[in-house]
């Protein structure tokens, strides 16, 4: 990673207003390899998609052992010198339903070992709450120019020609 000093020189709300300024810069020709986008005051978010029950956590368990059951099965069925592709075809459906079937009953003893304490599915992610793109000291200034010629469309972005030492409005 580049250990040089950085500054921002925008900020934005989301993702893809912080990666058409960066892409803005790129088709003008900016050295771009000198930006980072930077995410800040990151939280992590967990969405809870739905009950768990016996029948779902056998459910997950069957889908998470069924795939590497079947490419296991699938390798060693290619191992067979006399027809590797009946027996490599044949072993992956034994696989597949010989993982399946591990894969559930590992699921509901996971399941079953929680004792109730966490009786739903969620799915984990982090979300910062801003976008900074930020530059090496000595091309922030040529940046900042560039992205003043930024056309509009991208609110909530501010920009700075300085070190930020808190947001400046323009």
């Amino acid at each position: 990673m580049n250990e040089q000093a950085r500054r921002t020189i925008a900020s934005y709300t989301t993702y893809q207003e912080a990666e058409r300024a960066v892409d803005h810069l790129a088709d003008r020709g900016f050295p771009v390899e000198r930006v980072a986008i930077v995410g800040q005051d990151v939280r992590l978010v967990e969405q809870v998609t739905g009950r768990m029950g016996l029948g779902g956590a056998a459910l997950h368990g069957a889908a998470s052992g069924a795939l590497p059951g079947a490419l296991i099965g699938w390798i060693f069925g290619l191992l067979n010198w006399l027809d590797p592709v009946v027996s490599g075809l044949l072993l992956a459906l034994y696989g597949l339903i010989f993982g399946a079937l591990v894969g559930a009953l590992l699921g509901l003893l996971a399941h079953a070992a929680q004792r109730g304490r966490r009786d739903f599915a969620s799915v984990s992610f982090m979300q910062p709450s801003r976008y900074d793109v930020v530059a090496d000291d000595a091309v922030a200034e040529h940046a900042v120019q560039l992205l003043a010629q930024l056309p509009s469309g991208s609110s909530g972005a501010w920009k700075s020609s300085r070190p930020r030492s808190g947001p400046t409005i323009t």
